[in-house]
């Protein structure tokens, strides 16, 4: 528990399960925060499974009617409760005007996914224009590289964690051996210290500045999912720069090019959404280029894919007001 726990949050845990007079381990200090949680009210805003619903375990028989206590945010987040609103408003759309609904209702088909940039933006802390809403991470992941990974002899590491999620980890390695260097040489990752389970922003720094002669891509997750670190993207991006985004499994993904990359930097790969919105759909086959970001979409996204995503960033936008 005191290795994946950082020391300022274990000190508050203790404290509180002193005055409480129990163990920290206890559920009455995890009741103890969930009643002083100012975010406490957002929990209406999600459906829980009850433990009833879900494989048998030794809780069912005891537990059934209660709610779970949730913690796999990583793999699937909790279901907002206008997911099946917005599902159902779409269905309905489709059974009603067929194709039209590309152009027609609350959430037209055809940009659907713009309504909402401009929610992520105030997520990741940039501008609407930076941001785009597009493919599965993992093909974000690839049409970025191809554009920015532009390796030499003397820089061409990518440095990530250790313990990046698969599909980032495999990305990276084709991405290596595509451009013709070796992922064992050329995969620059980064482990905690002996003893400890999570990255210390100096140990990334002090990387970056060790190494930076040689690395031409940092890519690290915003949240480490084996270990929950929030990873300090100030002070690594700053050392970056010195030397040169809860969805599931196939949920619709976000990019991010800062501003100033918008006429400088081109998409390796082209798509029909790619294309300027006002002269898209002329079918002229002569490509008129979103500049930045959006620039780099491929195709429409399904619009049921973008249902879930504004519910959540709904929640989201109600956490700012708090």
């Amino acid at each position: 528990l005191r290795l994946s726990i950082p020391l300022n949050l274990l000190y508050v845990i203790e404290k509180v399960a002193e005055h409480l007079d129990c163990s920290p381990t206890s559920r009455e200090v995890a009741e103890y925060f969930d009643q002083h949680d100012k975010l406490r009210h957002l929990r209406q805003e999600f459906l829980f499974p009850k433990v009833a619903e879900l494989p048998p375990s030794d809780l069912s028989l005891v537990n059934g009617s209660e709610e779970c206590i949730y913690f796999v945010g990583n793999s699937l987040g909790l279901q907002p409760k206008n997911v099946k609103k917005y599902i159902d408003e779409e269905i309905e759309k489709w059974a009603k005007t067929g194709a039209h609904g590309h152009t027609m209702g609350s959430q037209p088909w055809a940009w659907a996914e713009n309504n909402l940039e401009d929610l992520m933006a105030k997520l990741v802390g940039a501008k609407a224009e930076e941001v785009a809403l597009m493919n599965g991470l993992t093909v974000n992941l690839h049409l970025l590289m191809l554009a920015f990974y532009q390796p030499t002899a003397k820089r061409h590491k990518i440095l990530l964690e250790d313990k990046a999620f698969p599909s980032d980890h495999y990305a990276v390695e084709s991405q290596i051996r595509l451009r013709g260097f070796d992922p064992s040489t050329s995969m620059l990752l980064l482990k905690p210290r002996e003893g400890e389970d999570t990255l210390r922003t100096e140990d990334i720094v002090s990387t970056i500045e060790r190494e930076g002669h040689s690395i031409a891509v940092v890519m690290l997750s915003g949240v480490q999912y084996y270990t929950g670190q929030l990873f300090n993207m100030e002070a690594i991006t700053k050392a970056g720069q010195a030397q040169y985004v809860n969805s599931g499994a196939g949920g619709l993904a976000g990019a991010f090019v800062h501003e100033k990359h918008a006429d400088t930097v081109k998409p390796a790969l082209l798509g029909w959404w790619g294309h300027k919105l006002s002269t898209r759909f002329q079918m002229t086959n002569e490509m008129d280029l979103q500049p930045g970001v959006n620039g780099y979409r491929l195709s429409n996204q399904p619009v049921l894919l973008v249902c879930p995503l504004q519910a959540s960033l709904e929640v989201r936008k109600l956490y700012n007001t708090c």
